[in-house]
């Protein structure tokens, strides 16, 4: 396997200073001040979509005998859930290689989230595995305060369960947003019983930051290990077409939603919803604008190894709603930073993309 950390070496660090939330407006907040005499020299750069697994997670999913379940084959971890299996290398629980990952490529503060599965997989165990899964998180936030904020999973399958969960891990634990699944155990997060996910959060002033978990397209791609590259892009493309179209995103104009990878594959077919839904007349009639309009009030992540795609999707939405992300492990933070800069945009621009909307988007000042 190629080394994870070829590609660029930072030779200083921009650290961030991340206080607790503020009481009195009840929303986070993110200092604007970098902390570093090399503030001026180098960017200030926060990755928003970061993984890792919880070791105490793993431990229970190797005591289960149905999926999600994790067993070892030749000394090797195996995820699996039906027919997909994936790897879990040693690297993807190491705090301490993400941490050097970060320093190479010149990362000041990663939003760290656990990785899939997520709680609604559990059952019954739902409540109990996201307070250990957000525990976690915020446990690696305290041990590095100036490195790392959090990201929230919720047991949505008890929608009561969930709810106290929110609470605790806004206000109690202090992470800083949610981490959505693009489907929940099958079920799409706009559906009615999810719905108040949706108003808290924008109670909250906390984004959503949706994420694929095992794609409804799995039986579809599977044969040629394409779940990840295309299972994952569709099933973000579907969840946020249907928030979309549920009407969400007008009956919550604040609400703070990310969509990663670039939106999937929606942003290059959105001519063709626009089409349908105001020239063919189909699809909900509640929409109060064209389906290419609301994607100008989502975020969306640029993790794609391609700098094109990254120049269409600024062409389309504007630097103001796209985020540095690196998906790392899985993905090397250097290469997604090399395809933008590639792009050789403009500097307020690339300033904006590498922290500058993050900054935004979590509550920061400045």
């Amino acid at each position: 396997m190629p080394s994870r950390r070829r590609f660029l070496t930072a030779t200083t660090l921009a650290l961030a200073a991340l206080p607790e939330i503020g009481e009195s407006s009840g929303e986070p907040a993110l200092s604007a001040e970098v902390g570093s005499q090399q503030a001026d020299t180098k960017p200030f750069i926060l990755d928003c979509q970061s993984h890792l697994f919880c070791p105490e997670i793993v431990a229970l999913m190797e005591k289960r005998a149905s999926d999600p379940r994790v067993y070892t084959r030749d000394g090797v971890r195996w995820l699996q859930m039906g027919d997909w299996l994936r790897k879990i290398q040693p690297i993807y629980l190491d705090l301490d290689a993400k941490l050097a990952t970060m320093d190479e490529s010149g990362i000041s503060v990663t939003a760290l989230s656990t990785n899939d599965p997520g709680p609604e997989w559990f059952g019954g165990d739902g409540p109990a595995v996201a307070r250990t899964m957000n525990d976690f998180v915020a446990g690696v936030v305290r041990e590095h305060p100036t490195r790392f904020i959090g990201l929230a999973v919720l047991p949505l399958q008890d929608m009561d369960a969930a709810m106290v969960e929110l609470d605790r891990a806004i206000n109690s634990l202090r992470l800083r947003g949610i981490l959505l699944y693009t489907n929940l155990a099958g079920r799409f997060p706009d559906e009615p019983q999810f719905r108040p996910l949706f108003a808290r959060a924008m109670e909250l002033n906390v984004p959503i930051l949706l994420h694929p978990a095992k794609p409804l397209t799995t039986d579809v791609v599977k044969g040629y290990e394409m779940t990840s590259s295309l299972g994952n892009m569709f099933d973000n493309t579907i969840a946020l077409v249907r928030i979309i179209m549920s009407g969400i995103l007008d009956e919550l104009p604040k609400l703070k939603l990310v969509c990663p990878h670039l939106g999937g594959t929606l942003p290059y077919i959105i001519g063709r919803l626009d089409h349908q839904t105001q020239v063919l007349k189909r699809g909900p009639k509640t929409l109060t604008r064209p389906p290419s309009e609301y994607l100008k009030l989502v975020w969306f992540d640029i993790v794609s190894p391609l700098a094109l795609a990254m120049k269409y999707c600024y062409d389309l939405v504007g630097p103001d709603r796209l985020l540095f992300a690196s998906d790392h492990p899985w993905v090397e933070p250097s290469l997604i930073l090399r395809e933008l800069r590639s792009l050789k945009l403009p500097a307020s621009d690339e300033e904006k993309i590498l922290g500058g909307n993050a900054r935004r988007l979590f509550g920061a000042v400045g």
